[in-house]
């Protein structure tokens, strides 16, 4: 009793501060739209590479990738992890200046749906309202995901009632985000991705010293049958009746490894494409102070992301040796993040440890509701219904939405067996396809149009759905993560679209030819330091048909 109450001391903690940066920030924020879907495009490097990783890696990190390690070994967490890295990687390369740049020149936007809108001239709202119709939908079954984390984190630790926890956890996430706006989420982030990686690198290092050191536990781990492999993937042997693992002579038995084919690899490595669709990821390269600051923020994001994806990983391989029989199903697996911090650590920095769990959850889940939410305010509410609303009626809709998505996240996750690893997987799939290949097009295709956008992000969902529910049971070739051929279908609609309709109009091409000047036409004296606010003097241009 006594630990479990320094352990839940530390939690209460954790949740009075995430609540004060909300109240914190609320102020700011209300001031206009503005600030409270974009931060006023005032975010610094280090709040905007860590906010990014940390809304992005839910609570899957600590939890799902360590017990996937756990269970059957290095090959399957090994590539996702790759493929994650490269991807976060290129989509900071390759993304975050020219989205950071363009997205002023068209119209100053400050959400995903609305760049998308103007760097295409869609005055009739089409492009936008789709957009954020596709964010509401699968954002809010994001939200439900992360809930279930929540709630399944507080019954494993406590004992408590798994529906109470998890309605108390959505309720913390939806005040602060409900109050403090894009701010506070940034904020909480950036301290929710410190606490991330600190409680990881924590873990890590007591598991390692505890299991022997790293040769004693290398050497146990390579008598499992394929359990390092990065070709073969380790073979629990289940008992039939109780579908737990066997143990014999306090050993846990392992079959014959199974093969970890070349379709399965691509398909992990296939998970990095989604990075170019994220809007929870997107919208920090809108919001960032400056494109000169991005380079700064590549190189957090990107040593974050790989440190932390290894750590993971590490901690469930690691888990294995230092507790071979101790969690016998795939789904205790997922607890043994937890499970060795209540055995390494102190009750109190168990708490705080443990506190990156919900943490992650947090960070994700009101990020996905603040998007939701700016989706339905400015490109539904103000884009298609009411053109001359106010920024305040504007932030009305956006809290009524996000109390919606709240009371539908809750509905999700109070079914506590609901697989949260594939309703991730099948959102990430959905988002990544249907603005994936629209953003790279948007920022390197000239000739892109309305059309062409139109039918990419329709054709990206749609090809999720039917390769998930019709193709993929085939198996064979076809068993392949649906991200992948839903991303190149909806490449070749854009393309292929595009080209059979109209072109582009003159200040569209404009836009696009000088958008990446250094400095833009007409923004800066000769020999002044570059910045890329503000763009008046070509805005104007724009509008005059220049």
């Amino acid at each position: 009793m006594a630990s479990d109450f320094w352990i839940l001391l530390a939690m209460i903690i954790y949740f009075a501060a995430m609540l004060s940066i909300g109240f914190v920030y609320s102020k700011r924020s209300n001031s206009s739209s503005k600030e409270y879907f974009a931060g006023g495009r005032g975010v610094g490097p280090w709040l905007t590479a860590l906010s990014a990783e940390a809304s992005d890696m839910s609570g899957w990190l600590l939890m799902g990738l360590p017990g996937l390690a756990y269970f059957t070994g290095a090959a399957d967490p090994m590539w996702t992890a790759l493929g994650l890295a490269i991807g976060t990687y290129l989509n900071w390369k390759i993304v975050a200046r020219r989205l950071r740049r363009y997205s002023v020149v068209a119209g100053d936007a400050i959400t995903i749906p609305d760049f998308f809108a103007k760097r295409f001239h869609d005055t009739k709202g089409v492009i936008s309202t789709i957009a954020a119709i596709i964010i509401l939908v699968f954002f809010s079954v994001y939200v439900g995901s992360c809930f279930v984390t929540v709630g399944k984190l507080f019954a494993t630790l406590f004992g408590f009632d798994y529906h109470l926890m998890m309605i108390l956890g959505a309720l913390v996430v939806f005040v602060y985000t409900a109050v403090g706006g894009y701010l506070s989420v940034v904020m909480t982030d950036f301290i929710q991705g410190l606490l991330m990686f600190f409680a990881l690198a924590v873990v890590f290092i007591g598991t390692v010293a505890n299991a022997g050191g790293i040769e004693n536990t290398v050497a146990f781990l390579e008598s499992i049958p394929g359990y390092l492999s990065g070709t073969h993937v380790a073979a629990p042997k289940l008992d039939p009746e109780t579908g737990r693992q066997l143990v014999e002579a306090g050993r846990a038995v392992f079959g014959a490894p199974k093969e970890y084919g070349i379709i399965t690899i691509v398909s992990m490595l296939a998970w990095g494409l989604g990075y170019f669709g994220m809007p929870q990821v997107l919208v920090r390269f809108l919001s960032i102070r400056s494109v000169e600051e991005v380079r700064k923020s590549r190189i957090i994001a990107t040593l974050w992301c790989v440190l932390s994806l290894a750590s993971a990983v590490c901690i469930g391989l690691v888990g294995r040796a230092m507790m071979p029989t101790h969690l016998l199903t795939s789904t205790d697996a997922e607890t043994i993040f937890i499970v060795l911090a209540q055995t390494l650590l102190p009750s109190f920095m168990c708490g705080v440890v443990v506190s990156g769990i919900f943490a992650a959850s947090m960070s994700s889940s009101s990020s996905y509701m603040i998007i939701g939410a700016s989706a339905m305010g400015e490109n539904i509410f103000r884009g298609l219904f009411h053109k001359k609303a106010s920024d305040r009626q504007v932030m009305i809709v956006a809290r009524l939405t996000l109390v919606l998505m709240f009371i539908f996240g809750v509905l999700v996750a109070y079914d506590q067996n609901s697989s949260i690893f594939q309703v991730v997987s099948y959102a990430w799939a959905g988002l990544g396809a249907s603005f994936g290949p629209l953003m790279l097009c948007s920022l390197y295709w000239r000739r892109a149009n309305k059309a062409g956008a139109v039918a990419g992000m329709l054709s990206g969902t749609a090809a999720v759905l039917i390769w998930h529910n019709v193709m993929k049971p085939l198996g064979g070739i076809f068993a392949i993560y649906e991200l992948l051929p839903a991303f190149l279908i909806s490449l070749l609609c854009i393309v292929v679209v595009s080209l059979l309709t109209e072109k582009p109009n003159e200040q569209m091409l404009y836009e696009f030819d000088h958008y990446m000047d250094d400095p833009l036409p007409g923004t800066l004296p000769s020999g002044s330091v570059l910045v890329d606010e503000p763009m008046e003097a070509m805005e104007a241009e724009v509008r005059g048909g220049k």
